[in-house]
């Protein structure tokens, strides 16, 4: 699974989970973030770096709204 995510190491794609629920994530390059289905949870992608802190992860329960 070596999926092309720019601006980040595709190595590094396959060895980040969730913190929270240890799953696997996935991208969402529209709003630069790694999502959690598991956890419910979206990580932001700032300058290229995943912020994988619960504190700073934003709810995914109000998804509805896509851009």
């Amino acid at each position: 699974m070596s999926e092309r995510v720019p601006g980040i190491d595709p190595k590094l794609m396959e060895i980040l989970v969730c913190p929270v629920s240890k799953g696997p994530l996935r991208y969402d390059s529209a709003r630069q973030e790694l999502v959690s289905d598991k956890a419910g949870l979206a990580y932001p992608i700032r300058d290229g770096i995943p912020i994988m802190l619960p504190d700073e992860a934003r709810p995914l329960d109000g998804q509805g709204e896509q851009a």
